[in-house]
């Protein structure tokens, strides 16, 4: 991400409608009332990503579960000043509405780790996804050394790490395992 454009302070409701008016090669996030430009994205950011929705996506079909995966056009609403375009949601229940573009209750978030974006993904975005009551697994991905990074909320609360380089992530809820996310 860079530094914030110079906007007026916008509510997330405003911010959207706002970003749906922007060239398409103008990517933004709203934090704390703020547009924040982000940084282009690489092919091997972009591959990892598609991979990523691919295998959560077979991973609920498999398991039969009312969930839905989504790619990064999806914003998270953290609050109404903060928007996330994460990399990859995993949102269970009924579907949202046809019109809506933003959702405020994902059970997985997943961002896949770039330079350029690792120290707010690894820091106030992990703060920030984790207010979500919703949010039960944040998941970065280290591409370049095949590591996953696996924050889970726990039924009381509590936040766990692991660190994975080999085998099967499983995230429960809602039940789903993944497998080979680097092959």
């Amino acid at each position: 991400m860079s530094d914030p454009v110079r906007h007026p302070r916008m509510t997330a409701d405003e911010f959207i409608a706002w970003a749906q008016d922007s060239p398409e090669a103008e990517r933004h996030e709203l934090i704390a009332g703020m547009p924040v430009a982000m940084a282009p994205e690489r092919f091997a950011h972009l591959r990892m990503k598609a991979r990523v929705v691919r295998r959560v996506a077979e991973a609920i079909e498999a398991a039969g579960l009312p969930c839905e995966a989504f790619a990064d056009g999806l914003a998270v609403a953290i609050d109404e000043s903060t928007l996330y375009y994460p990399d990859a949601t995993l949102r269970c229940g009924p579907p949202p509405a046809e019109g809506l573009a933003r959702i405020d209750d994902p059970l997985v978030i997943v961002e896949v780790l770039s330079p350029p974006t690792r120290a707010v993904d690894t820091g106030v975005k992990l703060s920030d996804y984790f207010r979500l009551p919703s949010l039960r697994h944040y998941v970065l991905l280290r591409p370049e050394t095949h590591t996953i990074i696996h924050h889970a909320r726990d039924d009381d609360g509590t936040i766990t790490t692991s660190i994975l380089r080999e085998g099967t992530l499983r995230l429960d809820p809602p039940g789903i395992e993944l497998a080979d996310l680097f092959a």
